[in-house]
């Protein structure tokens, strides 16, 4: 059968669009310049589809001028602490509570700066803003006199630079941090002034504590009629879909499950039309499966010491009936160790290591939608059966996956 020029050209069409909505899920800021200039290009070109996609379905906001493309994303779910910003390196360390404030403190200052600023001036409008009496109270404070605090304020100007709010031009962060010289940047004004994506302005928040505040971040609008209140379920589950490895059931309200239940496959064609993920469905959730394995930033399973850890763990806790505590996870990898330890790093066989290995194991299941995380240990979810021993072996392709961070 012979295909069609018609054919041909709306083959590549299709693909090209999947391509551009996949490179803002995984990237919500593209350059116009560097790695993400070509797949700026592509989601100019298919910039009015895309705005009108994400803004029927999700009620994420698309803003493409001739530096940047920034897709607006706000999470499904508040719940969700397994996206951490995470340092500009190949370690990917992710961000403490002090690198979050500071991250915060030096967009203010940039906010209220000019084009050009030297890290040393940004560090000092940081320690003024750092006096206020409120940061003092919760315990927050910086001199940036010590090394640990001028590497905490390197690390949030190399996500800045990623970001690409701002553009080096001379001189070196390690250079500061050793105090041996300044760094000079550009500041790029339209990026930075794009960078918050919130419902609301965070000046206008009235609530006091850190979940009252996230909620009021992020409120939608009043919904005052049976439409819009459809509407907004229907965006948050196309925003969960979207962002999350599985979708459990369980884990939704009562309107939410009965929308589901009603247009779940209305819900995932529309998903499947923007990406090209294909939904598998269970008795328990939802997974949008990637057949090309490309959109996630966490994979299972990965090779490497943590990676064989992280898989062995995972057959372990999906043959466990309930709960398992911290205790028994890490006597199992000194056990694992003694099996496997021939295969693994020197350092995951030292005295000790147990612990560290299990926590970077729970993490990776944890934001895979493999386990849940208790204060005694961690709880098996359904997903993780398909790593239960002597299952049939399932290709990496249709694992659960998480999809891409959100900046």
């Amino acid at each position: 059968m012979t295909t069609s020029l018609g054919e041909v050209l709306d083959t590549r069409r299709t693909a090209e669009f999947h391509k551009a909505a996949r490179a803002l899920l995984k990237e919500p800021l593209l350059l116009a310049r560097g790695p993400s200039a070509d797949a700026y290009r592509l989601v100019r070109r298919y910039a009015a589809e895309l705005r009108d996609w994400f803004d029927r379905n999700t009620g994420w906001s698309l803003r493409v001028d001739a530096e940047s493309a920034r897709l607006r994303r706000t999470p499904g779910t508040l719940a969700d602490a397994t996206h951490p910003a995470r340092e500009a390196s190949r370690a990917g360390v992710p961000f403490t509570r002090r690198r979050y404030v500071l991250l915060c403190l030096a967009l203010a200052a940039l906010e209220r700066g000019e084009a050009q600023i030297a890290l040393g001036r940004l560090a000092e409008q940081v320690v003024l803003d750092a006096a206020d009496p409120h940061l003092a109270a919760v315990g927050v404070e910086f001199t940036l006199e010590r090394r640990d605090e001028r590497l905490d304020l390197a690390a949030v100007v190399r996500l800045l630079l990623r970001y690409g709010v701002l553009r080096r031009v001379a001189g070196d962060e390690d250079a500061y941090v050793s105090g041996a010289g300044d760094v000079l940047y550009d500041v790029e004004r339209r990026v930075l002034a794009g960078l918050l994506a919130a419902r609301h302005g965070p000046s206008l928040i009235d609530a006091v504590g850190f979940e009252e505040r996230l909620g009021a971040l992020t409120a939608e609008s009043a919904l005052d009629s049976d439409e819009l209140r459809f509407r907004a379920i229907r965006q948050k589950l196309s925003r969960r879909l979207l962002d999350d490895p599985v979708l459990y059931y369980d884990e939704l309200t009562d309107d939410e499950l009965v929308y589901l239940t009603r247009q779940r496959a209305f819900l995932t064609a529309r998903v499947s039309e923007l990406t090209g993920l294909l939904p598998e469905a269970r008795a328990e959730g939802i997974a949008m499966v990637d057949p090309r394995d490309d959109l996630t930033d966490v994979r299972m399973p990965e090779q490497g010491t943590h990676g064989h850890v992280t898989l062995l763990l995972a057959e372990h806790l999906a043959a466990a009936d309930g709960e398992v505590s911290r205790t028994e996870l890490e006597l199992r990898v000194r056990e694992l160790a003694a099996a496997h330890g021939a295969f693994w790093s020197k350092s995951a066989k030292q005295p000790g290591a147990e612990g560290e290995l299990v926590e970077q194991a729970l993490a990776r299941l944890s934001a895979l939608g493999l386990v849940k995380r208790t204060r005694a240990g961690v709880t098996p979810l359904p997903a993780l059966a398909r790593y239960a021993v002597g299952e049939t072996v399932v290709e990496s392709s249709s694992r659960p996956q998480r999809k891409a961070p959100r900046p």
